[in-house]
C-alpha cells in the first residue's frame, strides 16, 4: 500500500510535467505566436499594421492594428494549409479587408485585400530595445530651439500649400480670419534620438493636434478638462495607452508639455502632473513618418482638426540614456 501511494505520488507530477511540454513544443511549433510589425513590400516602407497571434488551449486569437490605430480583437483567425488567414471586425464603411501571411524564415509574407485593392506586406519581429529608464540621471547636450518666435525654419511642412503662420510671435495653423485645413502637418529637419521636450501650446474651441516622438508615437493633443481618460484623451499615447490623470486645463488657454524619451520609454508631465511614469511605448501609433524604430526621428506636429497655436518647441538631446 505504501508504494501504491508513493507511486502515485510520482505519477501526478510527471503527468503535469508532460503536459506542460506537451503545451509548451505546440506552441514552439507555431511560428505564428507573438508579436510582428507589419509594413508594406514597396520602397520606401509604409506601415500596414500591428498583430499579436496568441493561443490559449488550443485556441488561436489575435489583436490587429491597422496602420497604428488601436489595438483590438480580430473577428476571425485560423491557420489554413499553413497559411495564417484573418480578419478584422467590420467597421462603419463594411467588412474589413483580410490577411493573409505565410512563415519564410524569420518573417511573414502576405497579403491584404480590401475590394479590388491588394498590399503585399512583410511582417517582423518588434525591434529589442535595450534597458532604459526616462526618469534616470541623464547627461544633457546643447538645447535645440526648433521654434524661437520668429521664423518657421527648422520645420518642413509635410504640404506646402498649407503653410502655418506666425502672429505675435505664436505658430499657428491658420492665419487670422481662415480656417485651417486638415492635415497641415509639420516635421522637424532635424532628427533626434533620446531627448526631452518641452512645448508650450494652446487649442482654440474643440481644436485637436498631435506631437510625435521621433515622428512614429503620437501623443494626442486635443481638449478634454474634466472628462475621464482613455486611449484617445490628452496627452494619451494616441489609441494605446491612456494619461495616469486628465491634466487638461479649458480651451484657449496655454498648456506645458514636458516630456522625455529613452529608447522606447517615456514620461511626461502635462501642466505639472505627471501624465506617464516610464512608460513603454508597445508599437507604432497612426500616420508616422517611417517604420524604422530603432533610428532617429523628427519631431512631428499635427494641425487636424480646428486652430491651434504653439509659442515654444524646445528639444534637448540626452547623451547618454541607454544602459
Amino acid at each position: 500500500m505504501r508504494n501504491r501511494k508513493r507511486l502515485a505520488g510520482l505519477v501526478m507530477p510527471l503527468a503535469l510535467a508532460i503536459g506542460w511540454v506537451a503545451q509548451s513544443a505546440g506552441a514552439q511549433q507555431n511560428p505564428f505566436l507573438g508579436k510582428w510589425t507589419l509594413t508594406t513590400t514597396s520602397e520606401p516602407a509604409a506601415y500596414v499594421g500591428w498583430l499579436e497571434v496568441t493561443q490559449e488551449a488550443g485556441q488561436l486569437a489575435a489583436r490587429f492594428s491597422a496602420r497604428g490605430g488601436s489595438p483590438n480583437p480580430v473577428a476571425s483567425i485560423q491557420i489554413v494549409n499553413g497559411e495564417l488567414v484573418f480578419q478584422p471586425a467590420a467597421g462603419r464603411r463594411g467588412p474589413a479587408a483580410e490577411h493573409r501571411a505565410r512563415i519564410q524564415g524569420t518573417k511573414l509574407m502576405g497579403s491584404t485585400t480590401a475590394a479590388d485593392r491588394t498590399v503585399e506586406f512583410t511582417g517582423a519581429r518588434p525591434p529589442t530595445w535595450p534597458a532604459a529608464d526616462a526618469n534616470g540621471p541623464h547627461t544633457l547636450g546643447t538645447p535645440v530651439e526648433l521654434f524661437d518666435g520668429k521664423s518657421m525654419d527648422a520645420w518642413d511642412l509635410v504640404n506646402p500649400s498649407q503653410p502655418w503662420s506666425i502672429v505675435d510671435g505664436e505658430a499657428t495653423n491658420s492665419a487670422p480670419g481662415t480656417k485651417p485645413a486638415p492635415g497641415s502637418n509639420l516635421r522637424s529637419k532635424q532628427k533626434f534620438q533620446d531627448y526631452k521636450i518641452r512645448a508650450e501650446y494652446k487649442l482654440d474651441d474643440g481644436a485637436h493636434s498631435g506631437i510625435y516622438w521621433r515622428g512614429r508615437y503620437e501623443m494626442q493633443v486635443l481638449g478634454d478638462a474634466g472628462k475621464p481618460v482613455d486611449r484617445f484623451s490628452h496627452m494619451a499615447v494616441y489609441g494605446w495607452i491612456a494619461p495616469l490623470v486628465n491634466a487638461s486645463i479649458p480651451d484657449n488657454e496655454w498648456n506645458t508639455m514636458e516630456g522625455t524619451i529613452v529608447a522606447n520609454k517615456i514620461s511626461v508631465t502635462l501642466n505639472g502632473k505627471k501624465v506617464h511614469d516610464n512608460t513603454a511605448l508597445e508599437a507604432m501609433t497612426t500616420n508616422i513618418v517611417d517604420p524604422n524604430e530603432l533610428e532617429p526621428g523628427p519631431v512631428q506636429v499635427v494641425g487636424n482638426d480646428g486652430k491651434i497655436w504653439y509659442r515654444r518647441f524646445t528639444v534637448t538631446p540626452i547623451l547618454n540614456g541607454r544602459r
